[in-house]
């Protein structure tokens, strides 16, 4: 990223030689992203976010094929970048159904196909769950979709670079993903648009982006979310077994360790890197927990980082789908692991796990 903060400056959409010059590295920033997906460089949007292209993928498709319905289906434990759109435009004349989950955190197809009118435009299942890891059935979803030619959007946020993604499998005509998540820079994301889709642009200005995104694009955001993305998918396959082996090592240790102890979201269907515990009797306790465990130097977290920027202690709506009641759905302790983790780390997590948890007293031993 570094030689183009200063060094190659030029503005992409000029047609001087300096804009020329980082307009074709943005074009092979674009190529790498989008091959990486199974994508085509002109499907690829690139935004400011993940929550930018969430807003841009629902509200887009929704105001642009008004005309053939205006009905959207959703699940109930989607990321508030998705949610919230949904709820807004629920006061433009949109009607959203959000699909219950299991206990698990997974949908049931079948609930998708009875949720299904005549006036379904958009259909958007995430591929994985933000806060319990739970890995969706996008595949059979978008397959459903693609037969009843709805557009189908997922947000692969938490799961790109983690797992395999693939536009074409689930037949997906809107794609969301973002770099920081996989240790690219923070403020840049992009929208895979299927070739045809039709698709109302949100940001109007100078037609950037294939008209479709408005706004001088960020050069050196965008070669590091492409190198960032490049590696992670390099390293994909290694990096998933080795994080799923650090996984099942803390998961094994809290459950058999601390009878009081649950797990939130599926045990197998989940991301390599997510883990999200319960402690019953100790739900209020979520946030000194954590805080004192980031006094030892362990940054955990007690849901979605995005959702804590409202300030105080929210509960938890991933959690009250899975139908935790609202002390526990207040109460989850999210463990993130990420290649630079390891067993020693965990082996020190534990440790001071242990002490923490030692100095606590749940109101029940039972669950």
């Amino acid at each position: 990223m570094l030689p183009y903060f200063s060094e190659f400056y030029g503005n992409a959409s000029s047609l001087h030689g300096f804009g020329r010059e980082v307009k074709e590295v943005m074009a092979h920033s674009r190529a790498t992203i989008a091959a990486l997906i199974g994508a085509g460089p002109q499907e690829i949007v690139f935004t400011s976010s993940g929550t930018e292209s969430n807003n841009f993928a629902l509200k887009g498709i929704a105001f642009a094929n008004r005309d053939k319905g205006n009905h959207i289906i959703t699940t109930a434990l989607e990321h508030d970048s998705v949610i919230s759109p949904c709820e807004w435009l629920k006061g433009q004349g949109f009607i959203v159904t959000y699909l219950p989950v299991d206990v698990d955190g997974l949908i049931d197809i079948n609930d998708l196909q009875k949720a299904i009118r005549k006036e379904t435009i958009l259909v958007s299942v995430m591929q994985a769950n933000n806060e319990i890891g739970t890995i969706e059935p996008i595949r059979e979803a978008g397959k459903i979709c693609r037969a009843c030619g709805i557009y189908f959007h997922s947000d692969a946020c938490q799961s790109f670079g983690r797992i395999p993604v693939d536009v074409h499998g689930p037949c997906l005509d809107l794609l969301t993903i973002n770099a920081h998540k996989i240790y690219g820079p923070k403020g840049i994301g992009a929208l895979f648009v299927r070739e045809g889709t039709k698709i109302m642009p949100w940001q109007q200005g100078g037609g950037h982006e294939m008209g479709l995104r408005s706004a001088t694009e960020n050069i050196p955001a965008i070669v590091g979310f492409a190198k960032a993305a490049e590696l992670c998918v390099e390293e994909m396959s290694g990096e998933a077994k080795r994080e799923l082996r650090l996984r099942e090592k803390i998961i094994d240790a809290v459950l058999h360790d601390y009878p009081f102890a649950y797990l939130n979201g599926h045990r197998e269907h989940r991301l390599p890197n997510n883990i999200s515990f319960g402690f019953a009797g100790l739900e209020g306790d979520a946030i000194r927990l954590l805080l004192e465990l980031d006094e030892m130097g362990i940054a955990v977290s007690s849901g979605s980082a995005c959702s804590a920027n409202g300030g105080g202690h929210k509960t938890s709506h991933v959690l009250s789908a899975i139908g935790l009641d609202p002390v526990r759905a207040r109460g989850a302790l999210r463990i993130s692991l990420g290649r630079f983790n390891t067993e020693d780390d965990v082996n020190v997590f534990l440790s001071k796990l242990a002490h923490v948890l030692g100095s606590l007293k749940p109101l029940t031993s039972v669950f």
